[in-house]
């Protein structure tokens, strides 16, 4: 044998001996499954509250979620904020060592980076996740409240809520439905 082929099989017998003391694969917890329900391919529409005084601006867009190993999903959001287009990237999982939902969101018309964390509730309808993020007043971060509530196996609502004085104040609600 050449060397290099004698150091390839070494290397694969070692390979070989460390996968057999490896733990096992971690398996998906209920937790877990709970986000299954959230994969798919949804329709958008939505009303943003931009003064109180003022109809809600209309939006339209789609999402298109998928699972990763169980574990985690992750979405594409593709709409039209406020007359602009934009794509924005959701993750969503579970934290076994938090007990906490966890996820990020990333989009095309802010360079923020919002991190969540959450739980579901006792009737195992609605995600409750909090994350903190530019607020009104310039250099001031605010506190965020995003609700999202399983209707159905086609149907989601997703409430978008700030702190104001001490009170949740809903500016985003969006109803998904998924495609057929």
């Amino acid at each position: 044998m050449k060397p290099t082929a004698i150091l390839v099989f070494i290397a694969c017998m070692s390979a070989g001996s460390l996968a057999q003391d490896a733990p096992p694969t971690p398996k998906p917890q209920k937790e877990h499954e709970w986000l299954q329900q959230l994969v798919g391919e949804w329709e958008t529409e939505g009303e943003a509250m931009t003064e109180p005084d003022k109809p809600p601006v209309k939006t339209k867009g789609s999402e298109n979620n998928r699972s990763i190993g169980g574990f985690w999903v992750q979405g594409e959001h593709k709409g039209d904020f406020f007359g602009t287009p934009y794509t924005g990237v959701l993750t969503l999982g579970y934290d076994a060592e938090k007990k906490k939902y966890v996820g990020t969101w990333v989009d095309s018309i802010q360079p923020h980076l919002w991190k969540y964390e959450g739980t579901v509730d006792a009737t195992g309808k609605i995600l409750t996740l909090e994350s903190e993020g530019p607020g009104p007043e310039p250099g001031k971060l605010a506190k965020y409240r995003d609700s999202l509530e399983v209707k159905s196996k086609d149907h989601k609502v997703l409430t978008s809520a700030t702190e104001k004085d001490g009170k949740w104040v809903t500016y985003l609600t969006v109803q998904y439905r998924r495609k057929k």
